[in-house]
């Protein structure tokens, strides 16, 4: 597994679209927000942030699918992309998943861009008025032992640079 993380308008998609298409054999690629609950999107379209209470039960049947796409019988890869802004949200992905099939790629972008890519795409239910939010609940992954199992790269160059 391969998860694509960051803020708002870091590429997730884009990026996480384009690594499963280019990976050896083709990979799984999933959305994250394509399994939110309606109660989520309908916070989020409002114009609230989401709290942890509402992203856990989330976070946790993402991390059951995954366990459900790694498992013996399955030797294809998967593509996730999904925000992972705090540990704790990266360390429920990592619950019951071998370290050695998980991999965090932290999309780092600056907040000016981000608020203009969000602002600039259409369709989606995310509001431009909730990127500081998500800025101010990144914690940004320390790049130590701790979280090892994350790369950062800058996610202010075009896609062809970073994949």
């Amino acid at each position: 597994v391969v998860v694509v993380m960051g803020v708002a308008g870091c590429g997730k998609t884009s990026v996480g679209q384009r690594l499963a298409r280019r990976m050896a054999g083709g990979s799984q690629f999933i959305d994250a927000d394509d399994h939110h609950p309606p109660s989520n999107i309908a916070k989020m379209r409002g114009g609230q942030p989401l709290s942890d209470a509402d992203r856990m039960p989330w976070l946790q049947r993402l991390n059951d699918n995954d366990k459900n796409d790694n498992d013996a019988s399955n030797s294809n890869a998967v593509v996730l992309a999904c925000s992972c802004l705090r540990k704790i949200y990266r360390d429920t992905l990592r619950s019951g998943i071998a370290c050695d099939v998980l991999r965090f790629v932290f999309l780092a972008v600056p907040r000016d861009v981000a608020l203009l890519r969000v602002t600039s795409r259409a369709g989606h239910f995310m509001p431009a008025a909730l990127v500081h939010s998500q800025f101010a609940t990144l914690e940004v992954p320390a790049g130590n032992d701790e979280e090892a199992d994350v790369v950062a790269v800058d996610a202010s160059l075009p896609i062809d640079a970073l994949c």
